[in-house]
């Protein structure tokens, strides 16, 4: 077998000796031989299709533990990971550009689109509860886990805001920010301490009857990127009402609602003070 060095496999791979390396160490392009007492890499030439395969997954701005993934699949299988990917990055990017044209619009003194506000009253109901640290692929896995766990045992009822699954943002989740975030699924009163104990991870409380401000926006997915235009309509309408917010920003999963038909529904709110105790203070 014919081999060549790190410096003419990085030439013909088009890759850096400094990224060979490092992909070396991740397992994603080990050479063929390593000198035992130099350390010097050798690779062979049938290695350079996986190389360029490599810098072009690369150069998609896929990251590194998910192309070990993809490399490990079979052809098909890899395909359609790589497929998936680019559907995200679109979304992510569709994302970016709406966020980046309202920012525009705002700096250039445009009146925003505002969302239209509702308030409804939310009784008092047991609700199993999970505060969690998680950055954006975190949150999304939890919020799927906690539904293939909760949903068979405590099935909200279409279009019901009261037995609707939330999760409520402490703080900001993304890419860099890890909330906290807490997901919350109501409970049957007559169930919840049986729930309870099947799911002891888990943490049972009682929220008290409140009022709610909400957006719908309907079956429209609204990443993190796009919801200033939410958030900022609810903060502008819970202030022009002289009220105040208890609590994080919710997200309101609507199963099945009336209008939407099939499908998750989205909104998004804040749970509100009572009145008479901001008049109090």
């Amino acid at each position: 077998m014919s081999l060549m060095g790190i410096s003419e496999f990085a030439k013909r791979s088009w890759l850096s000796r400094r990224a060979l390396r490092l992909y070396d160490e991740l397992g994603l392009l080990p050479p063929a031989r390593v000198d035992a007492d130099s350390g010097y890499r050798w690779y062979a030439p049938e290695q350079l299709d996986r190389a360029r395969l490599v810098a072009s997954l690369r150069r998609l701005e896929i990251p590194l533990a998910r192309i070990k993934a993809i490399l490990a699949q079979e052809a098909a299988a890899a395909a359609r990971q790589v497929a998936a990917y680019w559907a995200e990055a679109e979304t992510s990017h569709a994302a970016r550009r709406e966020l980046a044209g309202y920012l525009i619009g705002r700096l250039n003194g445009k009146e925003p689109v505002m969302y239209e506000v509702t308030i409804r009253d939310m009784p008092e109901r047991h609700v199993l509860c999970a505060l969690r640290h998680a950055h954006t692929a975190e949150h999304m896995a939890a919020t799927k886990d906690l539904m293939a766990r909760l949903g068979p045992v405590a099935k909200p009822q279409p279009g019901d805001p009261v037995t609707a699954p939330f999760v409520v943002y402490h703080g900001e989740v993304s890419e860099d920010s890890d909330g906290p975030v807490e997901y919350c699924w109501p409970v049957p009163a007559e169930k919840a301490d049986e729930l309870a104990a099947q799911f002891a991870d888990l943490t049972l409380r009682t929220e008290p009857a409140h009022e709610e401000a909400f957006v719908d926006v309907g079956q429209v997915a609204l990443g993190q990127t796009n919801l200033e235009p939410v958030i900022e309509g609810l903060v502008a309408w819970i202030s022009a009402r002289e009220r105040q917010a208890s609590g994080g920003l919710r997200q309101i999963l609507m199963f099945n609602p009336p209008s939407g038909g099939q499908g998750t529904a989205l909104q998004w709110g804040f749970a509100l003070r009572p009145a008479q105790a901001r008049a109090a203070r």
